[in-house]
């Protein structure tokens, strides 16, 4: 398919809060026509400057769409967007829905088979990389599905950035909980190794630096690492959302029979973190759970 017929191809893009907003930018700057639509219409409205044309209801804005991005909150919300809402009885025939969100492996699955009945194509695509991966389009884009389907998408997903097709439908979303596992307890590390050379009388800024580039080197330790050394913990990735992405890996632990025990670990702080309030804190600052617990709160959290 050609670049020109690629970018004939109708967008709607249903969710445009942290993650949504950026990749529906990334998009309409790589010259495709996209409409967009958000609970909160003035989420939707910021849009308008970039060349988005702004739906009043989602089925509105998938009418007549060829691909229909969904970047919402949960599998609930994605349930409801499309069958409750009325989006998928307004798409096409041939249609394509691109689910970026992170739900439970089996909503995807069922997402899948109801739209197939209707004659619409289904991938679950979560992404990892956060709103500086969906701001520069360098997102890692773990998709399930059928993989021509996959690869017909090309340009389209491109300017978002890299794609993998990881599997069947369900797959993506089991990848993406897997990197959600891996995000969390290597968040819990770092935070707790802060407490520790704190602890210790050495810098935390300092001991940052003085890591990068070894063993224990990650995207992790240089994003949400320097977040906790500004103590900068707007999100980002609430930590509300990380709690959910380790209930629904606890489940797929139980339904397979796996025993997981770092990760049911760094699940309960979370938990913990967010009954305590910190629900809308940037992942990241799990610190301040730690600090709590260990009686290392600095002054401007006593």
């Amino acid at each position: 398919m050609t670049d020109t017929a690629t970018k004939s191809r109708n967008i709607a893009f249903l969710g445009t809060g942290l993650m949504g907003a950026p990749m529906a930018r990334r998009l309409l700057g790589a010259g495709f026509e996209v409409t967009v639509w958000n609970r909160d219409i003035t989420k939707a409205d910021a849009l308008k400057v970039d060349g988005a044309v702004v739906a009043e209801s989602a089925a509105k804005a998938v009418d007549g769409a060829d691909i229909v991005f969904t970047m919402l909150s949960d599998g609930k919300a994605v349930t409801d967007v499309l069958f409750s809402q009325g989006a998928a009885e307004a798409l096409k025939t041939g249609a394509i829905v691109i689910d970026t969100s992170s739900i439970a492996p089996p909503i995807a699955r069922e997402h899948s088979e109801t739209l197939a009945k209707r004659g619409v194509h289904h991938l679950d695509a979560p992404v990892s990389g956060g709103t500086v991966g969906a701001t520069a389009g360098t997102l890692a884009i773990m998709a399930g599905g059928d993989g021509k389907i996959v690869e017909s998408l090309a340009d389209v997903l491109a300017p978002l950035g890299r794609v993998t097709h990881v599997g069947p439908s369900g797959a993506g979303q089991i990848c993406k909980l897997a990197n959600q596992q891996i995000v969390a307890i290597t968040i819990g590390a770092v935070a707790e190794a802060m407490i520790l050379v704190e602890a210790g009388g050495a810098s935390r800024e300092k001991f940052r630096d003085a890591i990068r580039g070894g063993f224990a080197e990650s995207r992790i330790l240089e994003l949400h690492g320097k977040r906790m050394v500004d103590r900068a913990f707007q999100p980002g990735g609430p930590s509300r959302l990380q709690l959910k992405d380790l209930d629904a890996v606890a489940a797929m632990a139980e339904l397979f029979d796996l025993a997981l025990p770092l990760t049911g670990m760094i699940r309960n702080e979370f938990r913990d973190f967010v009954a305590d309030g910190g629900g809308d804190v940037d992942h990241s600052g799990l610190l301040l759970h730690l600090e709590k617990i260990n009686n290392r709160q600095t002054e401007e959290n006593r």
